[in-house]
């Protein structure tokens, strides 16, 4: 029996495949089907089955292409209500892989509707365990994705409530030295302190981890309420695709029109700039946001523009372009890009700050910090700058004064350019508005 771990980087996202005596199951794969069906091939397997630990939020699966694609059965719990043809599965029920079997344990609190598997070796011993959001190393999922979306509406609290259980009374009843293998790892927004490390055991998580120590259920719900991160507006959407099965990526990828330069540009629909903030500030377009390819380009996309909403895709070159229109994809906002071409130079320029004047005279300048509420409290800055979140920017605008120049910034300089662009937008006709950027990094 042989465990391989998949990991999507910008998503913080693990995927897995368990092969044996040639035969392979796939649990919680990510948008594109080609490297499961790659590694299938490399290990002469075939793939006998999907398995979904739960409707995700923060990406879109590929479970109905790879039915599609190898006609292998998908298997979810029977609480998803899936609109895709399933096997709806509960608790204690078994998938057989030859000699080894996958058990069922129904474990809520992420989602009313998440499962973990377990996997017994063909002595019936326990070996490992599928986690999906219910159990991180270092943490536990956050109850407040599913509230209002998800075929099955429970509040945050009632979710609470039966993480606790979950954890206590399925989980941590496996043995010991039971591997862990959960669906995201450090920098997923699907829970709150996630440990860099990428698989854990059941006895480790015993000692280390918060959510599975001793104390009560009162506690415990206090404790994973709160200061929970924000939920990207693209969360519950994301929800309702996994639920019904999102189309073929490829074919999907080919409906949006790509331009070798900038078409006439249809009016107020946002158009996303991922090009270098440096070649933006020198030249943009009206309305433009400077979200640029990183780590967390699609957290972000899926942050700044709203399920449904359309948008243009603009890049340095053709190779960017198709890099972020597959990154686009997985979070299920392809049908949404009305165009996407490469930008040379637009007709707008945002003005840079002199950095020297800034450091000698701060107090004249309304300065914005972007970055979170739990890094501000780890380290402030500027004592006197207002604290707006990225994710909240759009809503509070009115709350800045344009009676000095603004400058904006967060921890490194990506965040910073996203608001600059924003507040530049809406302030520049009256108000200088200027990104302080990586320069951040010397205060």
């Amino acid at each position: 029996m042989m465990i391989h771990q998949f990991e999507d980087k910008s998503l913080s996202h693990y995927s897995y495949a368990l092969v044996h005596d040639r035969q392979m199951v796939i649990i919680d794969p990510a948008r594109d089907p080609q490297p499961y069906e790659a590694f299938a091939a490399t290990q002469q397997a075939k793939i006998i089955a999907i398995v979904e630990t739960h409707p995700h939020a923060d990406f879109v699966s590929a479970h109905l292409e790879l039915h599609q694609r190898t006609n292998a059965p998908i298997y979810v719990s029977q609480q998803v209500q899936a609109q895709y043809p399933h096997h709806p599965v509960e608790d204690g029920d078994e998938i057989r892989v030859a000699d080894i079997k996958l058990k069922v344990l129904y474990t809520p609190g992420h989602s009313p509707d998440s499962i973990s598997l377990v996997v017994y070796d063909a002595t019936s011993q326990p070996q490992a365990v599928f986690t999906g959001d219910t159990l991180f190393i270092g943490d536990c999922g956050r109850p407040d994705l599913r509230e209002h979306t998800g075929g099955i509406h429970m509040s945050r609290t009632t979710l609470a409530r039966k993480m606790y259980h979950s954890l206590r009374e399925k989980l941590l009843s496996l043995p010991d030295h039971v591997k862990i293998y959960p669906a995201h790892g450090a920098g997923s927004l699907c829970g709150r302190g996630l440990s860099e490390a990428s698989h854990s055991t059941i006895g480790a998580e015993k000692i280390s981890n918060w959510s599975l120590q001793q104390m009560d259920e009162e506690t415990f719900v206090k404790r994973l309420l709160e200061d929970q991160p924000f939920i990207p507006a693209y969360f519950p959407y994301d929800v309702e695709i996994n639920r019904k099965g999102a189309a073929p990526l490829q074919e999907s990828l080919a409906r949006i029109p790509i331009y070798a330069e900038q078409p006439e540009l249809k009016k107020n629909i946002s158009i996303i700039d991922a090009r270098d903030e440096s070649d933006f500030k020198k030249g943009y377009l009206p309305g433009a946001i400077n979200l640029m390819e990183d780590t967390r380009f699609e957290t972000w996309l899926g942050t700044l523009i709203k399920p449904e909403q359309p948008f243009y895709l603009a890049a340095s070159d053709t190779s960017q372009l198709h890099r972020l229109l597959y990154r686009i994809a997985k979070i299920g906002y392809e049908p949404q890009v009305v165009g996407a071409f490469v930008m040379k130079e637009g007709e707008l320029q945002m003005p840079r700050l002199d950095i020297q004047t800034f450091r000698r005279h701060p107090e004249q300048y309304t300065i914005v910090d972007v970055r979170d509420r739990s890094e501000v409290q780890a380290r402030v800055i500027f004592p006197h700058a207002l604290h707006i979140p990225l994710q909240e920017l759009t809503d509070r605008m009115h709350e800045i004064p344009a009676d000095k120049p603004i400058v904006v910034h967060c921890a490194g300089g990506f965040r910073s350019a996203i608001a600059a662009s924003l507040l530049y937008a809406h302030f520049h006709q009256h108000t200088p508005v200027y990104d302080l950027s990586n320069h951040i990094q010397s205060f």
